[in-house]
């Protein structure tokens, strides 16, 4: 007992709730030190900074 489904969830159901699962696009910042591209709120990857310092 306990593993089957009570009820039929519908295909529109489902996607209904899944439908907050999607990947979100990436934030990508500028570094103010190399102009590279780096994640908000992180360290730069090519030069190491982080807000000037």
């Amino acid at each position: 007992m306990g593993g089957v489904p009570v009820k039929h969830h519908s295909k529109s159901k489902v996607g209904r709730r899944r439908s907050h699962l999607a990947l979100k696009p990436q934030n990508i910042a500028v570094c103010s030190n190399c102009r590279g591209p780096k994640m908000p709120h992180r360290t730069c990857a090519q030069c190491g900074t982080y807000a000037k310092k």
